[in-house]
Order: structure tokens, then C-alpha cells, then sequence
């Protein structure tokens, strides 16, 4: 663990007066790639879609697209939102916002934010772990995390937990970004 990232933390359900914290959390990225992805309609051969890992020309910092409405429709209490924090300090080092979707027995998790000072140290697996749990007890059989198709080291992180691809969204963010989407079995 790195020096200034507290070896005990907890994850526990996060509450109103977490959003204003969660939002002031380090919410940048660094990359130096992005996906790319191409559609091209056939009328003989259908559709064909390419999707293809591009170097940028420089790195890139990016600001994760974080929204105080889209935390607050969490605190329902059907809905998940989570916090990881220090154990003795109670300072946050970061989130995760889970939205249900018991027709199709799906838990979109669209906030999955460590703080940049913190990454690297499990938290985010641990938000995970809670989350499967969550979604489990509440009868969902299937995890689905969106991503930005710049956001490489969190489709890594995906992949590296587990979450597999099952699609993507062209213009879902506010910003009009590329929304790649990961999912996972719960069973």
C-alpha cells in the first residue's frame, strides 16, 4: 500500500452528506490511448463493427463525469451507493452508485470513483465485492459497469475484476462520450 493511503478502511452505505465529499474527491485520470470504434452498414453484409485501441499523440488528463443529482437518486433505498473511507480518520477515498433494474434482474453501476491518491490499494475491489453482495441480496443476477472508451485504465480495472464487454453506447455521457459497457455474472 502506498505511504499515504491508510491500511484499514471500511465500506459502508453511503448517506446524503457523503455526496458533497464524494464529489470533491480527485475525480482525474491519465491516458494515453482511447478506444476506438467503428460502425459501418452493409445493406448485403449487415452490420460491421471494428473496435480498435488507439495511442493518442500526447497524454491525456480527464475528469470523470460526476453528477451530486445522479448520487443523490442512489439514496433510495432500493438503490446502492457505497463509500470507502479511513477506519480512524473517516476520510472518504471513494464511491461506487449502483441503480437496479429488477425487470431484467440487472445492476447498473454507473459511479465507480477511487481518489487518484488512493488507487491501486483494492478499494475499488472492495466497493465491488460489497456491491455484488448488495445486488445479491436483493435478487439480481448480473453486474453491468459503464466506462468512457478513454477511460483505459478503468476498462483495465474492469476486466482485471472480472467484468467482461457486452456493448457499448455512442454519445451516453453528458459530454457525448462513448460509453463502453462491462458485465458480470453474480451466480
Amino acid at each position: 500500500m502506498s505511504a499515504s493511503i491508510p491500511q484499514k478502511y471500511v465500506v459502508r452505505d453511503g448517506v446524503n452528506s457523503d455526496i458533497r465529499p464524494c464529489l470533491a474527491l480527485d475525480h482525474t485520470y491519465e491516458t494515453d490511448h482511447v478506444w476506438q470504434i467503428h460502425v459501418h452498414q452493409d445493406e448485403i453484409a449487415g452490420w460491421e463493427i471494428a473496435m480498435r485501441r488507439e495511442r493518442l499523440p500526447r497524454m491525456l488528463e480527464v475528469t470523470y463525469p460526476s453528477s451530486a443529482h445522479r448520487l443523490a437518486s442512489v439514496l433510495d433505498e432500493d438503490h446502492c451507493f457505497l463509500v470507502a473511507e479511513e477506519r480512524d480518520k473517516g476520510r472518504l477515498l471513494g464511491y461506487l452508485a449502483l441503480t437496479p433494474d429488477p425487470l431484467h434482474k440487472l445492476g447498473l453501476i454507473h459511479d465507480l470513483l477511487v481518489t487518484r491518491a488512493a488507487r491501486r490499494n483494492q478499494i475499488g475491489l472492495r466497493l465491488l465485492g460489497a456491491a455484488r453482495t448488495w445486488a445479491k441480496e436483493n435478487n439480481l443476477t448480473r453486474l453491468m459497469l459503464e466506462t468512457q472508451t478513454k477511460n483505459i485504465p478503468g476498462v483495465e480495472f474492469c476486466q482485471a475484476a472480472g467484468f467482461v464487454f457486452c456493448g457499448f453506447n455512442d454519445r451516453y455521457f453528458p459530454n457525448q462520450d462513448v460509453a463502453l459497457f462491462f458485465s458480470v455474472s453474480l451466480r
